[in-house]
């Protein structure tokens, strides 16, 4: 679905100017350890598998319905492998909607489905070798894909006001 009815009801009130929403993305890995993304049909951009979380649902609720609407799999989410925000995460869409996302990322481990563009919001899915990954919309670290090879979490550390 590209917009939630949430999001939708904002855009009436506030039109395209900036909004700030709470997200989630998603690490799905093939059994040789590559990276599935998806090409975007608005802009043609690669991503991860992404959303908006919709008021009520929690981030892992979220990313479970985002990949499914996105991807065609059923994935269970294992850990949190990053928070991720500010201008690195601002979008300003075809249609001139600007947002901005605070994007939990987790690593997900694949259940069933089948492989396939649902929602109209992709055009192509393929798994990249980390190495191999073309640049994505979202400007994720590079070592994001490779903590999520390891058990621990990637957090960009606070920006302090001087002084403290």
């Amino acid at each position: 679905m590209p917009i939630s009815p949430y999001v939708q009801s904002m855009r009436n009130a506030v039109g395209t100017r900036l909004l700030l929403l709470p997200a989630v993305a998603g690490i799905i890995r093939d059994a040789d350890g590559r990276v599935l993304l998806q090409r975007r049909a608005d802009d043609g951009g690669w991503g991860l598998p992404a959303g908006a979380i919709d008021p009520g649902e929690t981030p892992a609720d979220a990313v479970i319905r985002e990949v499914y609407e996105e991807t065609g799999l059923e994935v269970r989410p294992t850990r949190v492998i990053g928070v991720f925000g500010g201008t690195a995460l601002r979008f300003r869409y075809p249609n001139g909607d600007e947002a901005e996302y605070t994007t939990i990322v987790f690593a997900c481990e694949v259940l069933g489905g089948t492989l396939e563009c649902r929602d109209g919001e992709c055009i192509e899915l393929r798994f990249f070798e980390v190495e191999r990954m073309p640049s994505l919309d979202a400007h994720y670290p590079r070592a994001l894909f490779e903590v999520a090879d390891r058990r621990e979490a990637l957090f960009v550390p606070p920006v302090r006001a001087a002084g403290e």
